[in-house]
């Protein structure tokens, strides 16, 4: 920052301050004569530095009123253009994503490629105070086994939020996972045999992936459109050719592109299902983030012949070390339970008691709201920085909720290399051929907004931004 000229200097600190929230997007920003008053400088170097910031889309100036914040955020980077279908192929990314893993872990990395909230944006202390009520009180009971479908009390809290998402069921039709990850693997298990074909939105998460790979699945990739979704029109011409026993997407929220697809879509998605005889799999597990809650229902809700088989958790929301999710499983209910009761039983006694208290206690949707709002400005903040930082060419999603970034880079930059560099700096990112079997994302990854925006997360920003210049410079240089 040093070698910056001084009105470079002032609008870095104003687009810091843009980013953090300070000002709003329609905010005014202060006057040229307060703000040269303030920071002892020219007018003139005032003016240089808010046209810098109109340069890069942050302020505009409006006549006779003054400087205001971008009401749009100033995002002018398209978003990333949709995938094509390939074949049927196995898993062989578990050693790369193993490393991405491990290295989020590490001590003195900054984690931008973990999907976890930070511990700030989590109700450490009300979920402590209840658990410790519950081990003091229902002892007996909370260090028994608890067996499957879990904790009532739990399962009928479960079936108020789920009226949230536009599903109206009953508690007995709710199971208690050990996390969403134990959903989606009972609910492939009693869908399918090893060999048998899966379908799933590319990009996707990884740890389907593995899921599939430990079952001895295949995976056809259905192209996915950040805005809206998987791409009907590819599956349909996918299912007519292949024989896929189940489809596993998201209607809100899907990991890594954050994509929603719209409710008529979710229709046509369910008639498709039952005309080619596949089952649904939806995994909602960012669901409860959308910025705007009442914009968007699960996919669940329009279920009418119990096809879609429900799976989330808390774990994005109120701890991810709790490792509380549910099922729903319409008409594979009873063999979900059965697997269930001679695997794993049921999830942890002590925190099913525990988060049935916390959210007994009412204060689970002032804290939903709470930190809707916090990703809210954590995104915006996050994306304007990749703007900023980040190689011309730069393509980024436009999240309707969550925490999650899905960035598209030059072609010619490889983000495993970017990863491996960034790594040694000090930053993890996830890379993007660790979301596909395919080679298609490459020059892609995917970053955390689940931290809050502060100096050292724009750092981190940076550091990535120069590396992906660099790895397009000497690309460049090749040819």
């Amino acid at each position: 920052m040093t070698n910056l000229l001084l009105y470079q200097r002032i609008a870095q600190q104003l687009a810091e301050d843009i980013r953090r929230g300070v000002y709003q997007p329609g905010e005014r920003v202060p006057s040229v004569r307060k703000l040269s008053v303030q920071m002892s400088v020219s007018h003139a170097t005032v003016l240089q530095a808010y046209a810098n910031l109109e340069d890069q889309g942050l302020i505009r100036a409006r006549p006779q009123s003054g400087y205001y914040v971008h009401q749009t955020a100033a995002l002018t980077a398209p978003t990333p253009a949709i995938a094509h279908v390939e074949k049927p192929a196995c898993v062989t990314r578990s050693s790369i994503i193993s490393e991405v893993l491990s290295a989020t872990r590490r001590e003195g990395i900054f984690p931008l490629g973990a999907a976890v909230p930070h511990v700030s944006y989590l109700p450490v202390r009300a979920l402590h105070q209840q658990i410790a009520k519950v081990t003091r009180f229902n002892s007996p009971q909370a260090f028994s086994y608890m067996f499957s479908p879990g904790y009532e009390p739990l399962r009928r809290q479960v079936a108020i939020r789920m009226r949230d998402a536009g599903v109206v069921v009953d508690p007995s039709e709710v199971v208690i996972t050990h996390g969403c990850v134990e959903a989606i693997h009972m609910a492939l298990r009693v869908l399918t045999q090893p060999g048998d074909l899966i379908a799933t939105e590319s990009p996707t998460y990884y740890g389907l992936l593995q899921l599939a790979d430990v079952l001895g699945l295949k995976v056809i990739e259905i192209p996915s459109d950040p805005n809206t979704g998987i791409s009907l029109e590819a599956l349909q011409l996918a299912a007519s050719q292949w024989p896929i026993k189940a489809l596993v997407t998201a209607g809100r929220l899907s990991n890594p592109l954050s994509a929603t697809m719209p409710e008529e879509r979710q229709k046509q998605l369910l008639n498709m299902a039952e005309d080619f005889g596949f089952a649904v799999i939806e995994d909602d597990i960012y669901g409860e983030l959308m910025f705007e809650p009442n914009g968007a229902r699960a996919i669940k809700a329009h279920d009418r012949n119990g096809q879609v088989i429900y799976c989330s958790s808390f774990s994005k929301t109120l701890s991810p070390g709790v490792r509380i999710g549910w099922i729903i499983a319409g008409r594979y209910q009873e063999a979900v339970q059965r697997l269930q009761t001679f695997s794993t039983h049921s999830a942890c006694s002590v925190t099913q008691m525990g988060v049935a208290a916390y959210l007994e206690n009412g204060g689970y949707d002032r804290h939903l709201r709470h930190i809707r709002q916090e990703y809210r400005k954590n995104v915006t903040a996050y994306q304007l920085a990749v703007q900023q930082y980040f190689p011309e060419g730069t393509q980024m999603t436009r999240p309707a909720g969550g925490f999650i970034l899905w960035v598209s880079l030059p072609a010619r930059v490889n983000t495993q290399e970017l990863h491996l560099r960034a790594l040694a700096e000090g930053v993890s990112v996830s890379p993007g051929l660790t979301f596909s079997t395919t080679e298609q994302f490459n020059h892609c990854l995917r970053l955390t907004c689940g931290i809050p925006w502060n100096r050292e997360a724009e750092r981190a920003i940076q550091t990535i931004g120069r590396l992906a210049r660099e790895l397009c410079a000497e690309a460049d240089a090749r040819h």
